[in-house]
């Protein structure tokens, strides 16, 4: 029975220390504080959006790039007339993208602006994530809040002191799982309005990826990237603080395994191939 036991622990030993990214591409330096990368898997492209200038400045500088899939830069800026756009989500045709304080909807076909929501109270709109059903959540980093916006209306979906500094967002099934940029603690958040906490991770958590089977990968914008699996146990996958490389706003591609990473600071995406 002893031998038993510990050969089933060091199997879960190495099912949450296997896991490696290895560095795949980097694009051209030419976007401008890259800051959420998502990918269209119908269209086999990446969005990209670029800050511009200040992260809280309604300047008119910011834009969506589309970049391909291999790490070219296919039209940098594919969508413009925005501000300071961060997280990004996508359901059927519309890109959704946050906004400083509004959820602008975005045609992803033509890249033209088809929407613009306003979200009352609002102060640094950050990350967003879409479930199936098509409702909009989109966290407030200094307000701590969640919104769910649906058609051309939003309110306050969840507030909490667990919220506090609240950044990525991630749909998954029936639950949502935030992650806090101010601790690294990661919760879920149940549809009855129930959050637990689920994991922690590096300070200065971003964004928030599925891998399947309840797995998920979470950014620090510090620079370290993280692996959680279904039990909420983490692991390093990366650490690029030394070399600040600020991992912000990630997007995983199931098919290929790969992990898209926008750097902010260094006007790049990279990419990095994940196995397990």
């Amino acid at each position: 029975m002893k031998r038993l036991l510990t050969l089933v622990f060091s199997l879960g030993v190495l099912s949450i220390s296997a896991q490696t990214l290895t560095p795949k591409w980097t694009t051209d330096a030419t976007l401008s504080i890259p800051e959420s990368v998502l990918l269209d898997s119908k269209n086999n492209i990446l969005y990209v959006s670029s800050i511009g200038g200040s992260p809280e400045t309604k300047d008119g500088d910011g834009f969506i790039s589309q970049v391909t899939t291999d790490g070219k830069i296919k039209n940098l800026k594919w969508a413009t007339g925005l501000d300071a756009p961060k997280g990004m989500g996508l359901h059927g045709n519309n890109l959704y993208v946050a906004d400083i304080t509004k959820v602008v909807t975005i045609n992803a076909t033509t890249g033209k602006i088809t929407q613009t929501v306003e979200i009352e109270g609002a102060q640094f709109l950050n990350d967003i994530t879409v479930d199936k059903s098509g409702n909009v959540y989109v966290s407030d980093s200094n307000t701590g809040k969640i919104h769910i916006v649906k058609g051309n209306k939003a309110q306050v979906y969840f507030e909490g002191p667990e919220t506090k500094g609240v950044n990525g967002l991630l749909a998954l099934g029936t639950d949502l799982y935030v992650v806090s940029f101010a601790t690294g603690v990661n919760y879920k958040l149940t549809a009855d309005k129930k959050i637990t906490k689920f994991s922690t991770t590096a300070e200065g958590a971003d964004g928030v990826v599925p891998i399947g089977n309840n797995e998920y990968i979470v950014s620090s914008w510090h620079g370290q990237i993280d692996y959680v699996n279904s039990k909420g146990e983490s692991k390093v996958l990366l650490d690029t603080r030394a070399q600040k490389l600020s991992s912000a706003d990630i997007e995983y591609d199931a098919k290929t395994k790969t992990l898209f990473v926008p750097t902010f600071g260094t006007n790049t995406v990279m990419a990095y191939t994940f196995s397990k």
